[in-house]
């Protein structure tokens, strides 16, 4: 190994981790695919904790560099650890919270009144959004356009200009959050079914139901490794 992996100085430590990985991933010619040292291995060259070694991964890992294989190690996913700047990533842990409380509230209100309100129209806009849905799961994609869709179908099915317009403040918002949950492994699958679960109630007419189907919906799209990256740490 090069220089690289060096023991890192005094101040935020996984931010000098990622530094020193990203350098030595340079150096070392590593390209998508390639496995980085064990972290007890990192941790050692570098000088620090294995817990900011592991800080240093999810740091990465939620930006879609790489992934951890359980029991395998931690593998590039692209030909460069280059990545977002940290004040953007800080600030995205920290708003993320506070959209999914607000996804929470205004989408399951918006399921609900949908459920009283559909018409045949809306149930095929949100079926149609379903058949993208699918075909972007089967083609091994994040769903992303398919995702979005449905709870623009499901907006326009709840006929309330108030809680319509709330949606669209913060639309970009949750659009980043969707984001960050179909990249979890697993997770397009997951959220083809709980869109499905959704539809299912608000075709019968059931507010209830339908409340209830999006709240879990939305408390699967909460667990994300971001929200486990401690960004002072």
């Amino acid at each position: 190994m090069g220089d690289a992996l060096r023991p890192v100085t005094k101040g935020r430590l996984y931010e000098q981790v990622v530094d020193r990985l990203r350098a030595h991933a340079q150096e070392a010619g590593l390209t998508a695919g390639s496995r980085l040292p064990a972290e007890r291995d990192l941790a050692a060259r570098l000088g620090v904790s294995r817990a900011s070694v592991a800080q240093a991964i999810v740091a990465l890992e939620v930006q879609g560099l790489v992934e951890t294989r359980h029991g395998g190690g931690v593998y590039l996913r692209r030909d460069s650890l280059d990545g977002e700047p940290y004040g953007d990533l800080v600030t995205r842990r920290r708003l993320l919270p506070d959209v999914l409380d607000a996804r929470d509230a205004l989408e399951t209100k918006l399921a609900a009144l949908a459920a009283g309100r559909r018409t045949d129209a809306d149930l095929a806009a949100m079926e149609d959004a379903l058949r993208v849905m699918r075909e972007q799961v089967a083609a091994g994609e994040p769903p992303e356009e398919g995702d979005r869709l449905f709870h623009g179908a499901v907006v326009a099915a709840a006929r309330s200009r108030l809680l319509a317009a709330f949606y669209d403040e913060i639309r970009d918002r949750i659009a980043e959050s969707r984001h960050e949950s179909l990249r979890q492994p697993g997770r397009p699958e997951q959220s083809l079914a709980d869109h499905e679960a959704v539809l299912a109630a608000i075709r019968r007419g059931d507010a209830a139901g339908a409340a209830a189907a999006m709240h879990e919906h939305v408390d699967h799209v909460s667990r994300v490794r971001l929200l486990s990256w401690d960004p002072e740490a």
